[in-house]
């Protein structure tokens, strides 16, 4: 059958939701000659593959033949103990076993939720910009969105406020807290408890993503917006994917009933279950190892890479290029002048020139509209490395301000 034939057949949906550019962007940054900052990929060096090895082998010997059968949607339960008795020792968050699910990565908790609640054309808050793989979530729903600034403390809870009382038909809010991905900012305290207070009074559901909250190098953790949930509207959601490895492809999700048994449903129909044999050994890990340990490992590593970052785009980028300074997480966001296209610029100068590649604004905002900015990572490569890159990427960027043939290329 051919193509377009092909495609007459599939859903509406799935016809508007083109990720082509970005799956450009990634293939492209997979060649060997480039610098990739565009992965949000961790350190493969941290990953505690023995200790996984040694957790995998235990799960097994100690399940037997019965860990290979089908089990509980809701995820192992010793698992989910342990999970619960974490959210009350780093995220502030009491809740029992029964309020958590175990999740395909932090992934099919997005989507799960987005199931639960979004039907076609539905008002639902993002910020702008975005993780842009909630957004590929999202859209497969089809809702209508209303973009909410990020500042230097997180959502721009003011802003919402307005859209809010302008629309009180959005009944989700979708949220990354802390280490905002991609800017790299927090939420700060005042907003995570303003924000439940509007949820309660426009009767909304939050979707509060946080899978870079225990990957902080400067300052204090704060409390999980979860924290402040009042009425049973915050779903909270995280991951081992940045903690302990990406192959995992395990995530958790909290939620107050009736949500989570609604979520616990939609699972079943989707794949029924996440695999016993990984949740068994992500288990056992957590018996028998310190993960705080290996935490504070990882941000220490970390956070010599973000300050090799952080004093690269110091020394190499005109002054006309902002960035932000992230106190966690994996990302920092650079805001280039006005009119610039950054992803024009990455095909037609960063790429070819320097051999860098990053993440361009339009596709982590709902609108795509936004042009003049990108995302860098920081935590999948050495400080070399990470200096080298930035060094090649400032020289084009300071070109911008001097060299009207490459300054044509990027703004026309």
């Amino acid at each position: 059958m051919g193509e377009i034939i092909m495609k007459n057949l599939f859903a509406n949906r799935v016809l508007n939701n083109d990720t082509s550019d970005l799956n450009e962007i990634f293939k492209n940054s997979a060649n060997p000659e480039n610098i990739s900052f565009a992965g949000g990929f961790p350190d493969n060096r941290l990953f505690p593959d023995h200790a996984l090895q040694a957790a995998y082998q235990d799960a097994i010997n100690r399940g037997g033949q019965a860990l290979f059968q089908y089990a509980s949607t809701q995820g192992l339960a010793t698992l989910r103990q342990k999970l619960a008795e974490r959210m009350a020792n780093h995220a502030d968050v009491q809740v029992t076993a029964d309020n958590i699910m175990l999740t395909q990565g932090g992934q099919q908790a997005i989507d799960l939720v987005a199931k639960l609640l979004l039907n076609h054309g539905d008002a639902m808050a993002v910020e702008g910009p975005t993780y842009m793989g909630a957004l590929a979530a999202f859209d497969t729903y089809e809702p209508t969105y209303y973009e909410i600034p990020v500042d230097h403390d997180g959502m721009d809870i003011r802003y919402l406020r307005h859209t809010l009382k302008a629309h009180p038909e959005i009944k989700l809010i979708y949220t990354v807290p802390d280490f905002h991905n991609p800017t790299g900012t927090t939420m700060s305290l005042q907003r995570r408890k303003d924000l439940v207070a509007l949820a309660n009074q426009y009767d909304a559901i939050i979707l509060e993503d946080s899978p870079y909250r225990d990957l902080r190098y400067d300052g204090t953790n704060l409390p999980a917006i979860k924290h402040f949930d009042t009425e049973g509207r915050v779903v909270f959601i995280s991951s081992f994917s940045k903690i302990l490895s990406p192959a995992l492809r395990t995530g958790w999700l909290v939620a107050d009933e009736p949500l989570i048994q609604a979520l616990v449903n939609l699972k079943s129909a989707t794949d029924v279950q996440s695999s016993s044999v990984t949740l068994a050994a992500i288990d056992s890990y957590l018996a028998h190892n310190d993960i705080d340990q290996h935490i504070a490992n990882l941000n220490a590593a970390y956070q010599i890479k973000r300050d090799a970052m952080l004093n690269a785009l110091d020394r190499y980028f005109p002054a006309n290029v902002s960035f932000t300074r992230p106190a966690g997480g994996f990302f920092i966001w650079v805001v280039l002048p006005q009119g610039v296209d950054a992803k024009q610029l990455l095909k037609d100068v960063i790429l070819p020139q320097a051999h860098v590649a990053y993440v361009p604004a339009a596709c982590q905002f709902a609108h795509r509209k936004v042009t003049n900015g990108f995302r860098l990572n920081f935590t999948g490569l050495d400080p070399v490395t990470i200096t080298t890159g930035i060094k090649r990427l400032g020289g084009i960027l300071q070109h911008l301000n001097v060299d009207t043939t490459v300054a044509k290329v990027a703004l026309s």
